[in-house]
């Protein structure tokens, strides 16, 4: 079985850092694939040509991205059965009430703010790896598969 994969859709190369940083410091040793706007987001999930990949296990998005924004991103995989049942965090600095509404709106699974103090942050996204690729019950067969590998340091 190969080890899923976690979409990380940030712009910010710091935040795309400290995201990365904190997983290998909680010992997440799923393949990372990184894209910093919406369009790559969107080309990733729907590759032309008929390519096929696996679909990721967990989807990071931002909501404040270049070319595309995370909630169209969002809106996009919802209304399409590949990708509908991912499961996506939206993970930004954005306190806005509006932007946590239309996230759950569009389905989001969760909506997590960003941490300033690293210390917060890689607690915070351990605590979304474990729980979203290991204790969460995955859609069943017909959907992405979900797994998670933890290393022993």
């Amino acid at each position: 079985m190969t080890t899923p994969t976690i979409l990380l859709v940030e712009d910010n190369p710091d935040d795309e850092a400290l995201t990365l940083r904190a997983f290998k410091r909680s010992n997440i040793r799923n393949e990372i694939v990184v894209v910093r706007d919406g369009a790559e987001a969107l080309a990733y999930l729907f590759p032309d040509g008929g390519d096929s990949r696996p679909s990721p296990a967990l989807i990071l998005l931002d909501l404040n991205l270049p070319k595309i924004g995370g909630l169209e991103v969002l809106r996009t995989m919802r209304g399409d059965d590949r990708t509908a049942l991912i499961p996506v965090v939206v993970l930004t600095s954005s306190k806005l009430e509006e932007d946590i509404l239309d996230s759950y709106r569009n389905v989001a699974n969760a909506y997590v703010r960003k941490p300033v103090k690293f210390s917060d942050f890689t607690q915070a996204v351990n605590a979304l790896g474990v729980f979203w690729l290991l204790m969460n019950e995955p859609v069943p067969s017909h959907g992405p598969e979900v797994g998670i590998e933890i290393g022993h340091s």
